[in-house]
Parts: C-alpha cells; structure tokens; sequence
C-alpha cells in the first residue's frame, strides 16, 4: 500500500514540474546580473562607510569619509538607485 501512495506522489510531482518547465519565465539577463552585483556592492560600502561615520570623532577622517560616501551615492543614483 505504502508504494501506490508513493508512485502516485511521484506521478503528481512530475507533472507539476512538466507544468513549471512549460510556463518558466526568462531569467535575468548577464547584464542584469552584472547590475544587480554591482548595486549590491556599492550599497554594501555605503553601509560600512556610514558606520565608520558613525563612530568616527577626528575631523578630517570624517571628511574623507563623507567625501567618500557622496561619491558612493553619486554612483548609486547613476545606476537608479533611489534613497
């Protein structure tokens, strides 16, 4: 008894994966990947340098800093971020 249950699961999985094949949508372009990549990257510096920011009290390391993550988000609108 237990193998009809199981041939019958199996019966039922395969079609719903024959199902999915048939109405897979495209995936993502290498271009898209490549943009996706590097947004992530540049908010992920953006994160670190606002905590460095955060914590930073010398003066003309907070410039750097600051200096710094207006060029990150220079290149993150340019890519289509929004804040």
């Amino acid at each position: 008894m237990a193998r009809g249950w199981e041939s019958k699961s199996i019966e039922g999985q395969i079609e719903s994966a024959n199902l999915r094949r048939g109405e897979a949508k495209p995936g993502p372009t290498r271009e898209q990947i490549d943009l996706q990549r590097k947004l992530d990257s540049l908010l992920l510096h953006r994160t670190r340098v606002m905590a460095d920011l955060a914590k930073c009290t010398e003066e003309r390391y907070r410039k750097t800093l600051a200096d710094g993550l207006d060029y990150l988000e220079q290149q993150l609108t340019a890519l289509g971020w929004q804040r």
